[in-house]
């Protein structure tokens, strides 16, 4: 796979979640399923239920190529707009699929019709994603995984998409850290970027903590041997700068 396909973007849809009346349980959900193949997010965005701001986040994400999960608004009441707003920024029409509305009718029989038929209304191109819990789909538009925002839903289905869209998944990345006390970020600012000079391809963050218990824990993230070659490289330049440290787990 492109690295870019590694590196996915989220979008968790609906007013409920600008608003406060549900909390988002999404994103710990994807990034943890991502690590275990090492992928990661590339990005993460809240968008309420606007038209217009929708049309514009998906022209953005579209033009971007990139894979995105997204979660809500997919449904068949009128704040429901997410499959209208990725029709409209892709500029093609809503068609209904045909085994979209053989999947609802299996569910519903004749009482799919006239409203939950609206929910296999997709942009024209749409592939049927399986939902194995009550048969309502989603669906694939141009690497764009439209996914319910009922997490007893979702997650099933993003587990089948991530098992069977993302095959050629790789290693999961290696983190190493440490912890300083009594330091201020200042001091450590050097250190961080030479070891960042000396490998480029592995990522060294600083997460300072406040209050009683301050401290400032480093970590270097990455694959292969180059995590334990920069490791090394870190604690070796906080000890020239008489900096005290201990290896910490990930906090």
């Amino acid at each position: 796979m492109d690295e870019v396909m590694y590196h996915p973007g989220l979008m968790v849809i609906g007013d409920e979640i600008l608003a406060g009346r549900r909390t988002d349980a999404h994103l710990p959900q994807v990034i943890a399923r991502l690590r275990e193949r090492g992928m990661a997010l590339a990005w993460a965005r809240f968008v309420g239920d606007d038209a217009g701001q929708l049309i514009q986040h998906f022209t953005q994400t579209l033009a971007e190529g990139r894979p995105v999960f997204c979660f809500g608004g997919i449904g068949s009441t009128p704040d429901d707009r997410t499959r209208q707003a990725l029709a409209e920024a892709a500029g093609v029409p809503l068609l209904r699929h045909a085994d979209a509305v053989r999947e609802i009718e299996a569910r519903f029989g004749s009482e799919a019709w006239p409203i939950r038929v609206l929910m296999a209304d997709w942009p024209q191109g749409s592939t049927l994603l399986p939902n194995p819990i009550n048969r309502i789909p989603g669906f694939c538009f141009r690497q764009h995984f439209m996914l319910p925002g009922f997490p007893e839903l979702a997650w099933p289905m993003l587990d089948w998409v991530l098992e069977n869209q993302f095959p050629a998944g790789r290693s999961p990345e290696i983190l190493r850290c440490l912890r300083i006390n009594g330091v201020g970020e200042s001091q450590i600012v050097l250190p961080m970027q030479r070891v960042v000079a000396q490998f480029p391809q592995v990522h060294c963050a600083s997460l300072p903590r406040l209050g009683e218990d301050r401290h400032i824990l480093l970590s270097v993230r990455g694959r292969g041997s180059l995590v334990d070659s920069a490791f090394a490289a870190l604690s070796a330049e906080l000890t020239a700068q008489g900096i005290d440290w201990q290896i910490s787990a990930d906090e």
